[in-house]
């Protein structure tokens, strides 16, 4: 088996257990930003070889597939490895500003890298009750994320996370306990054919529905969001900024796989259930992140609108659809987690994440300012930046097909991002600080200055570049949807060997 799909598993979870050896002292934190920093060379390398050869497997200790354990790497995953990398990286040196020696000592970077490796798996594995595996790994770690620190009201998040996410895992494992007693297989490429081949149809219908709703809860759609905005404004903001980034998009990554393909038998039903979810995330996401007044919780919110649109792609099952889709995910994991880590800066010159209790950055901290109109107008679709390019893909999809109100409702969503967008900025930058104050990124010391301001700085140079230059990366999102439509390359690449 190739060493480097097993490597961008490997080495969180070295760290991990480096970094909690390591955690009452410094070099804890410094074995974490090294442990990602390496984790982002091996998904360059990754990404790379998946270029030059096409979709690569292994079969981990030599069992051939479809009875091994197997992990798989195309177009799709080793981008959302490489991604995974970047935000691993980026929100590991922001960390070291804003975690102290108590959350380091309680293990905040092992449970921080055990989060980035449970991630990675769920990318590259290539059967489904391994992706359970990896769901459980970054349940138990992002719940220990939360927790880290006792306030009662992050506790208080942390159990209704738990409890929610806890029943999405039951129906995961309970579907996938019904797919292997009807087919045999849990291997997603040798599912393909099985699924296909099945005479009961009706269950696999049913199974698709119980996996639709288990990783729906994941990805936080509508109407099984609410733990999210119920949790994420809860922990430390690095935290809340690598969930925000990462934990949604597994389960948007997982339906994306399995309904392109495994249940593909009944598209007019299933999909059509998923563009009316769709939809409803959207409107129901916007419309919360309008009411709210919390920096981080209208950011929260707007997660779940955006959610809308990836499902949306692929709800509409066209290869433009699809790959806008694969677009929207890649795009949003930087915008999202950037704007918690400005979020996380405001506060922490502020004092407050009450927009109303605020203010005055514009004036004082106008490098911050900048900063944030860069993500906030890409969240919003504003030209020439990346979100501009994903919603337009989407969008003109829509129409494509005649789903004139479908691109009415993805339009209207993105003016009302406009509107909590503007919200932030008036509020929080434009208008001055309610009790006159004056805060600086010179009041930070100059250590954490450069450690919180880098990795944003970094993020916002990734999304104006992927905006101004878009061809190449939706180049690489149209050769992603057509691995994900028509994927005789993946299961090739799985099955190939066992079968020659």
């Amino acid at each position: 088996m190739s060493w480097v799909l097993a490597l961008p598993i490997m080495i969180p979870f070295v760290t991990a257990v480096l970094a909690f050896l390591l955690r009452r002292s410094r070099m804890g934190d410094l074995a974490s930003v090294g442990g990602s920093a390496a984790s982002l060379v091996v998904a360059v390398v990754l990404i790379a070889e998946v270029l030059d050869q096409g979709v690569i497997a292994g079969q981990i200790g030599g069992w051939q597939a479809p009875f091994g354990i197997t992990l798989v790497a195309d177009h799709l995953s080793a981008a959302m490895v490489l991604i995974t990398a970047i935000i691993g990286l980026s929100v590991a040196v922001w960390s070291l500003a804003e975690i102290g020696p108590t959350s380091a000592r309680f293990g905040y970077h092992a449970l921080f890298q055990s989060l980035l490796g449970g991630v990675t798996g769920a990318f590259l594995t290539g059967d489904l009750f391994n992706l359970y595996v990896w769901f459980e790994v970054l349940l138990i770690s992002s719940f220990g994320l939360l927790v880290i620190g006792g306030r009662k009201y992050a506790i208080d998040g942390a159990v209704k996370y738990v409890t929610l996410n806890l029943i999405a895992t039951v129906l995961f494992l309970a579907g996938a306990g019904l797919l292997y007693g009807a087919t045999g297989t849990l291997n997603m490429a040798d599912l393909r054919g099985a699924v296909a081949a099945s005479p009961d149809q009706g269950l696999m219908t049913l199974i698709a529905m119980m996996l639709m709703v288990a990783f729906g809860m994941k990805a936080a759609v509508f109407p099984l969001f609410f733990w999210l905005p119920a949790s994420y404004h809860t922990p430390h903001y690095a935290v809340s900024a690598v969930f925000a980034g990462l934990l949604t998009k597994v389960g948007v990554y997982a339906l994306l796989r399995v309904f392109t393909l495994i249940f593909v038998g009944d598209v007019g039903y299933t999909h059509e259930i998923l563009l009316w979810v769709s939809l409803l995330t959207m409107l129901t996401g916007v419309l919360g992140a309008a009411a709210q007044s919390d920096f981080r919780k209208i950011l929260s919110f707007h997660i779940i609108s955006q959610i809308g649109y990836m499902v949306l792609g692929l709800a509409l099952m066209t290869p433009l659809a699809v790959m806008g889709a694969v677009f929207y995910l890649l795009h949003h994991i930087i915008v999202k987690t950037n704007l918690f880590l400005i979020a996380g800066v405001s506060q922490r010159l502020t004092g407050s994440s009450d927009l109303y209790a605020i203010g005055g950055l514009y004036r004082t901290a106008p490098l911050l300012a900048a900063l944030f109109i860069i993500p906030a107008f890409s969240l919003a679709g504003f030209p020439p930046l990346s979100g501009f390019w994903a919603k337009f893909v989407i969008v003109r999809a829509s129409l494509d097909l005649g789903e004139w109100l479908v691109a009415g409702v993805a339009l209207l969503v993105g003016l009302l991002t406009i509107f909590s967008m503007t919200k932030i900025w008036a509020e929080a930058f434009w208008k001055a600080h309610p009790e006159g104050r004056q805060p600086a990124l010179a009041d930070l010391p100059r250590s954490a200055r450069w450690q919180m301001m880098v990795p944003i700085i970094a993020l916002a140079v990734m999304t104006v570049v992927i905006g101004a230059f878009p061809s190449a990366f939706l180049e690489f999102a149209t050769k992603g949807a057509e691995q994900l439509l028509d994927p005789a390359a993946y299961v090739a690449a799985v099955l190939g060997e066992a079968r020659r």
